[in-house]
């Protein structure tokens, strides 16, 4: 019995990390996406970080008052399954909202708040990401003049580097627009390092290419994550890295070239997804050169502090 409950202290702390290994912490200071998640989730993917802002109102009288610097933060919580969101204004202003994507009914709910003007009930917007994709989002809410309309919220130009947002009030038709708050994030992202992790994404494809060619089947494996899947064609899916080099090792011939040509490299937290061409040029074991091409699909993890690939998938395409 000593032994039993013994057993039970000690694995609890494993238990726990497994149920909350997706909220934010030291290693990953904005959280991480839940793969139980809607999959709508990564609208706001772009933006999970810091980014350096301008906030600009519209004063009483109808002029645009002076762009205040601000900090609009993003991260993951709820153990990946909702989005939080804040914004620090050097005026004392302070101001949130909690973002979660109800499946059911096919929508965005993003309860605001906000410090000095706490509120015992908060409002709610609700939207949808569009085809466009821009991030647009409503609550009905009068005009001065009595009218009947909406204040609507609007992400638009999101990048992985920033993006833009305004509020507006609209009339029901959405005819009438007049924007009364809009706020500027192009300036980059903080605390993110993107252009970094991008550049050590692609020296980690520059690594692999040349393991290929030196047939250095162990530094093939670790450029891998413990868990990493591979998707070769014709075959089942191939998991862990020991059996990941078996099937690099299996190879015939000699590869003289090979080359990585990433077309997009994109962010969600400690994750990215790239996809591109790669190229190369091979002998067979009768002494036969050939020149091939494929298409790619990889999701790197950052593991240990160094991004290696999660999830590989390839094709040949004619050349």
């Amino acid at each position: 019995m000593k032994r039993t409950a013994v057993l039970s202290f000690l694995l609890l702390p494993v238990i726990l990390v497994g149920q909350f290994e997706f909220e934010p912490s030291a290693e990953h200071p904005f959280g991480l996406p839940n793969p139980e998640a809607p999959k709508e989730l990564m609208d706001f993917a772009p933006m999970i970080g810091e980014c350096d802002c301008t906030s600009q109102m519209r004063k009483p009288d109808q002029t645009w008052a002076e762009p205040e610097p601000m900090v609009w933060r993003f991260k993951y919580i709820m153990n990946g399954m909702a989005v939080q969101d804040e914004t620090l204004r050097k005026s004392g202003t302070y101001a949130g909202s909690i973002r979660q994507f109800i499946a059911d009914s096919t929508r965005w709910y993003v309860h605001y708040y906000s410090h000095p003007l706490a509120s015992p009930s908060l409002p709610t917007w609700e939207g949808n990401k569009t085809e466009e994709g821009n991030i647009i989002l409503h609550r009905e809410q009068k005009a001065p003049n009595g009218m009947d309309g909406f204040y609507r919220l609007t992400f638009y130009e999101i990048e992985d580097s920033g993006f833009k947002w305004v509020g507006e009030w609209v009339d029901k038709a959405e005819s009438i627009v007049f924007p009364t708050w809009k706020i500027d994030c192009s300036k980059g992202k903080r605390n993110m390092g993107h252009e970094k992790d991008k550049i050590s994404i692609i020296e980690a494809t520059k690594r692999f290419s040349k393991a290929y060619m030196e047939s250095n089947y162990e530094a093939i494996a670790n450029s891998y994550t413990k868990d990493a899947k591979i998707f070769p064609g014709n075959l089942n899916i191939i998991s862990g890295r020991d059996s990941i080099k078996s099937y690099w090792m299996g190879g015939s011939g000699k590869v003289l070239h090979h080359e990585i040509v990433p077309e997009e490299i994109k962010f969600f937290g400690n994750y990215a997804h790239d996809y591109g061409y790669y190229q190369g040029k091979s002998t067979s074991k009768d002494g036969k050169t050939s020149e091939w091409k494929g298409k790619y699909v990889v999701i790197w993890k950052k593991e240990d502090g160094d991004w290696k690939m999660y999830l590989d998938i390839w094709n040949r395409v004619r050349i």
